[in-house]
């Protein structure tokens, strides 16, 4: 695969740099910052119908992804733009899976985000059926960062 002055590599594939011709020495890190809270997606698909109280439904298919603000920062790391997220991560299994693709995966630059010792990720499992979908989601709000001790 041949690379070109401008073009970076995410997810395994080159993207064009859509900004690379206007950029000026100086310029920030990043083209676009954003800040939010980070969910672990899960997606059960291919159900023929709601699921009922009481009974167990199958679905046909599932995936997994971050989801919340990331859908939005992966979205824009994926048109080439420098991405930087700043979010909190639990420091459970979910939120190391979360960091690792954002970051890995996507290219994402994750340098603002915190991992919180104790805190568990936000999850939402979301359910397709009848061309729509339903969803479940759980979480507590990440506590605030602790302030800078006074010098």
């Amino acid at each position: 695969m041949t690379t070109h002055e401008g073009d970076k590599l995410t997810a395994g594939y080159h993207l064009l740099d859509p900004l690379a011709n206007v950029r000026r020495p100086g310029d920030a890190d990043c083209d676009v910052y954003l800040t939010g809270t980070v969910f672990l997606d899960i997606i059960f698909t291919g159900l023929d119908s709601a699921p009922v109280r009481g009974t167990e439904s199958w679905a046909r298919g599932m995936g997994s992804s971050p989801g919340g603000v990331a859908n939005m920062a992966t979205a824009l790391a994926r048109l080439g733009l420098r991405t930087s997220l700043a979010a909190a991560f639990g420091d459970d299994h979910y939120g190391d899976y979360c960091r690792d693709a954002l970051d890995h995966g996507e290219g994402i630059d994750l340098s603002l985000s915190r991992t919180i010792p104790g805190w568990h990720s936000p999850v939402t499992v979301s359910m397709a059926y009848e061309g729509e979908r339903t969803m479940v989601s759980h979480g507590h709000e990440a506590p605030p960062p602790e302030a800078p001790a006074p010098s």
